[in-house]
């Protein structure tokens, strides 16, 4: 061996921004202004929380939750629970208590730490989850109790304990995380981080042709962490030392933009609903209300954000949209598309760059996609062949926490449930969600390319195409559609403009205008509820229907 043989865990780069810069600041929004601390009062307070968790007995491998909100506690336990060796496990505030009752005793979580509003969600579990021994309490100004029966206050349980922790030298193939998929078929699955993929993920998102954070970015996380370890954002800040803005429980497009302009943000990353909010904002600001002169860049994922929204970002303020694909079970950055992602890009035309920010982008360093067919062969890279989406590399799952899915996973690669070509350049292109496709007369037509040309269109505010079984044609789709408030549009104008780039047995059967349209715990459209209730309501498409 002639190198040293670092194991790579956590604890050696998560308080490397307090070190390097330890006055700058971790921001929250609060119910009366915001609250800020230093990167070096954040991380001495992770040292003070492992000493607490220490001392109540948490040993390496012990799962702590989490069920908290985008702020500085929820921070200061990203950096102390996984560097003590414990896992971190993040308990998505959306579940019904039967999912949360589910997940917790199947984690076998030891303590919880939740956010005092949130309280309430967590009554119903009161004598469900036997293995949880203690609730520590955040409080924020807000109020709320528990009838948990062994309940302490946040501040209480880490007072007295050393700012300064022993961090154990422990296997970097240790777990660090614990995070569960939404469960949106069947029960939830727990994918089970290590310090590894962990470590290895963070750096490979810095990198500049990745996200590329800088210890000179001011960064906004919007996608909650609770929700895949927060794309990663919060172990890279902390590493490189940038101050973080945390929108706490206020997440509406107001506040989020309001907070984005006060504290000079430069980078954000959110799902596509989030940048569809802010933009009408934006739209209706007349007066230049909203300073975004230091924004460079907006990352989002959890579903493909409309090309038409990502082009008005960079034409109204020059701020590039980024587009990322990933999952629970790829830790979970796996794709990203820049607008210049290549040297070559820069003698496209700026029309042939948006065609490539639309696909979901480049695999990241280290990491392997392909497509295959249903007989496992691979299909060739040129941008027609369409099959099962599979993936590979040193943070992507290799199996289920205690709970076997052997169907998802083949060979040593994860079987993502996306059907995807690959194009020459080697660009990911999703068509569809398998089980969200929609197969008519043999042939199978995109929802995610029908929903984001809809939203195209002006007066759109948000769309959904889902399935709906046809005697003849097997399934034909059928449009939802939420209208920006005034819009005169028209399903029939909705329909027109389909046809200017679809065929017309791929148009929709019907267009259907709703006040609101389901999303799931994390973000996304939830069309396995859409279809629950259109069924429920008896639904016929119009050829179906009786005179």
């Amino acid at each position: 061996m002639t190198m040293q043989n670092t194991p790579l865990i956590l604890s050696r780069i998560l308080g490397r921004g307090a070190k390097l810069d330890p006055n700058e600041e971790v921001v929250t929004l609060q119910a009366n202004g915001t609250h800020r601390q230093t990167l070096k009062t954040t991380w001495d307070h992770a040292n003070q929380l492992a000493g607490a968790l220490q001392a109540h007995g948490i040993q390496i491998g012990d799962r702590v939750a989490s069920f908290m909100w985008n702020n500085y506690r929820h921070l200061e336990l990203y950096q102390g629970v996984p560097s003590m060796g414990a896992v971190l496990h993040t308990l998505n505030i959306r579940l019904a208590p039967m999912d949360l009752e589910y997940i917790i005793n199947h984690a076998n979580s030891r303590v919880i730490f939740a956010d005092e509003d949130l309280l309430p969600l967590l009554e119903p579990l009161v004598g469900k989850i036997p293995s949880v021994e203690l609730l520590i309490i955040c409080r924020h100004g807000e109020g709320g109790e528990s009838s948990f029966p062994n309940c302490i206050d946040y501040e209480d349980f880490i007072q007295g304990h050393s700012p300064v922790y022993d961090w154990p030298e422990i296997e970097e193939t240790a777990p660090m995380g614990l995070c569960y998929t939404s469960g949106t078929t069947g029960k939830p699955k727990g994918v089970m981080y290590t310090h590894r993929s962990t470590y290895l993920h963070t750096m490979t998102q810095s990198m500049t042709d990745s996200m590329g954070l800088t210890a000179l970015d001011s960064l906004c996380g919007i996608v909650p962490m609770f929700h895949a370890m927060g794309w990663g954002l919060p172990f890279s800040a902390s590493m490189l030392g940038c101050k973080q803005v945390l929108p706490h429980k206020y997440m509406t497009a107001d506040k989020l933009l309001q907070l984005m302009v006060d504290e000079e943000v430069t980078i954000s990353a959110g799902v596509p609903t989030i940048w569809q909010g802010i933009r009408a904002l934006l739209d209706a600001d007349k007066n230049g209300k909203y300073d975004l002169s230091q924004l460079s860049r907006l990352t989002c994922g959890g579903s493909a954000p409309p090309v038409s929204m990502m082009r008005w970002y960079w034409e109204q303020y020059g701020v590039e949209m980024v587009q990322g694909w990933g999952m629970t079970e790829t830790n979970p950055l796996g794709t990203l598309s820049r607008k210049v992602a290549k040297r070559s890009h820069l003698k496209l035309t700026e029309d042939q760059q948006f065609d490539n920010i639309a696909k979901a982008g480049l695999a990241m360093p280290g990491l392997e996609i392909e497509i295959f067919d249903e007989n496992w062969n691979p299909l060739p890279h040129d941008g027609d062949s369409v099959g099962e989406l599979l993936i590979r590399g040193p943070w992507i799952a290799a199996e289920y926490f205690n709970d076997p899915q052997p169907e998802k996973f083949h060979n040593g690669w994860l079987v993502t449930g996306d059907v995807a070509k690959i194009d020459a350049e080697e660009y990911l292109i999703i068509a569809d969600r398998s089980k969200d496709l929609i197969k008519s007369g043999g042939e199978w037509i995109s929802s995610v390319d029908l929903e984001n040309h809809i939203v195209a269109l002006d007066g759109v505010a948000q769309a959904a195409v889902v399935a709906q079984p046809h005697p003849k044609w097997d399934e034909r789709p059928v449009a939802l559609v939420i209208l920006v408030e005034g819009s005169n549009v028209t399903p029939e104008l909705i329909l027109e403009h389909c046809a200017e780039v679809f065929a017309k047995w791929q148009l929709p059967d019907d267009v259907i205008f709703v006040k609101q349209i389901p999303m799931t715990s994390t973000g996304k459209i939830d069309k396995k509820t859409i279809r629950a209730q259109l069924e429920a309501e008896h639904y016929q498409l119009p050829d179906q229907r009786t005179a």
